[in-house]
């Protein structure tokens, strides 16, 4: 074979190579990008379910949370409702321990408030009292 046949096959296989590439790409990427959309698209599922699971763990977790405040509310007041039980049967029958807490709180001073009633049956309001402290 001459140079000059070498030479054509050489271009020829290189024209057909090319070819036969552009060819292959023509057919593959359309097929590659639906699969790297489908993979795309499961991942987003995929993220969506865990974000999904996630708000549910969340909310339970809020609900338990709720739950267990109201329980030691309800338990505070029953305490709250046994002292007072407690302070208001020690007090029934004992005017005398009341008078007492009466009349101390009038020598210290602080708590002695009158209220004079005006012509309209209406207390004087303290409203021009000087508090010395």
């Amino acid at each position: 074979m001459s140079e000059l046949g070498k030479g054509i096959m050489v271009i020829s296989s290189i024209v057909i190579s090319v070819f036969v590439f552009i060819v292959f790409c023509m057919w593959s990427l359309p097929i590659y990008n639906v699969w790297q959309k489908s993979l795309k698209g499961q991942a987003e599922l995929k993220r969506a379910e865990w974000n999904r699971q996630i708000a549910i763990k969340e909310a339970v977790a809020k609900k338990e949370a709720a739950v267990s405040l109201a329980a030691a509310e309800v338990e505070r007041a029953r305490g709250v409702a046994q002292a007072n039980k407690i302070i208001g049967d020690s007090l029934k029958d004992n005017e005398s321990y009341l008078r007492y807490l009466w009349i101390m709180g009038l020598q210290d001073g602080s708590s002695e408030v009158i209220y004079v009633p005006t012509e309209a049956q209406l207390p004087i309001l303290e409203a021009t009292r000087n508090i010395i402290k």
